[in-house]
């Protein structure tokens, strides 16, 4: 007998998806009629980009663009298509969706994979909590009323949880985490538990939000977790109201973080500096990793000038069709997965 067991050819492991597959195709199709009723704009972006992102934490996947003369030039395939939506926005004023493939290397998992489909839209005029509402309404329209994850029953219908981050960390872990941000050996202390060798404030907030809090948030309904802390901006704006948190939410289902979601910073020197202190952070977190010698997007900062105020979502497409399909594995969902 032989040792191993032969791999399914293509058709076969195809044919044991239709199911889910077909159910993609019919979110895909609400969702472009939820937008296209609402009047936004599809949009396409270009996946290789000069500038894949500034994230700290997101590896990415390098190409190279060659000319009829001969020049080369570096590029990377895009983790989100934010920026260059931003400046769609920013010259037209026009509410915009994209169904983009993204690419994030060194990832894979039950709910990760290198390449998948990111719908992002960007709403001038609306603020954060408008941004929840239509969030909502988008969930309503494509997903079953009661939808199955890890092994929750989660309801749809019913309004979904908004939670503060701070209030979460309060609720869960028994601390006020806007009186000692930046101070790991504070909040530690304050967590009861041990602060690990090299652990930032930043490693233990993420730890204790994946232990303590994320198990116990979006199990019977949907969670939007809002106001992070003014360290976790990314590209948000602060809230006026309390500049130590800024207008932001993540969005959870079943054990599956969804989205990502900014009222939008408008300020470019804010941003800059934000760019500067990120490119700081990932040189000294990975001094040896080649390739992230990307320029800075002028082209980005430049529109964030003529932003009009809006918000905008990043919500991972495959894990919403995962929750539509009632399945645990991103895969399943994935035409052609990874070979």
């Amino acid at each position: 007998m032989p040792d191993s067991v032969a791999p399914q050819p293509d058709s076969a492991r195809i044919a044991d998806r239709l199911p889910f597959l077909l159910r993609r195709n019919l979110v895909l199709r609400g969702v472009r009629a939820f937008f296209d009723a609402r009047g936004y704009v599809e949009v396409e972006t270009p996946y290789a980009v000069p500038t894949p992102g500034e994230e700290v934490h997101l590896k990415v996947f390098r190409t190279e663009r060659e000319g009829a003369d001969g020049a080369r030039q570096p590029l990377w395939l895009h983790t989100s298509p934010e920026f260059a939506m931003k400046r769609i926005v920013a010259a037209t004023g026009l509410p915009v969706y994209q169904l983009a493939r993204v690419w994030r290397n060194a990832e894979g998992s039950r709910l990760h994979a290198h390449e998948f489909t990111m719908l992002e839209w960007y709403h001038p005029g609306a603020t954060l909590d408008a941004l929840m509402d239509e969030t909502e309404s988008l969930l309503r329209a494509v997903l079953p009323p009661v939808v199955r994850a890890g092994g929750d029953e989660i309801g749809i219908e019913a309004p979904f949880e908004r939670l503060r981050v701070a209030d979460a960390f309060h609720r869960y872990v028994g601390v006020d985490i806007l009186a000692n941000e930046g101070d790991a050996a504070a909040l530690a202390y304050a967590a009861g538990c041990e602060l690990r060798r090299g652990e930032t404030w930043e490693d233990l907030f993420f730890r204790l939000m994946m232990a303590r809090i994320e198990p116990h948030i979006g199990r019977t309904r949907p969670t939007f977790l809002t106001h992070w802390p003014a360290s976790q901006a990314a590209l948000a704006r602060r809230d006026p109201a309390d500049p130590r948190v800024a207008l932001r939410f993540e969005l959870y289902a079943g054990g599956i973080e969804l989205a990502n979601a900014f009222e939008e910073l408008t300020d470019s020197t804010e941003q800059r500096q934000r760019f500067r202190a990120d490119r700081a952070r990932r040189l000294a977190l990975y001094p040896d990793e080649p390739g992230l010698d990307w320029p800075v997007d002028e082209a980005f900062l430049s529109a964030l000038d003529t932003l009009p105020p809006c918000a905008g979502l990043a919500l991972g497409f495959d894990r919403l069709v995962m929750l539509a399909a009632g399945t645990g594995r991103i895969s399943d969902v994935q035409w052609m997965g990874e070979g």
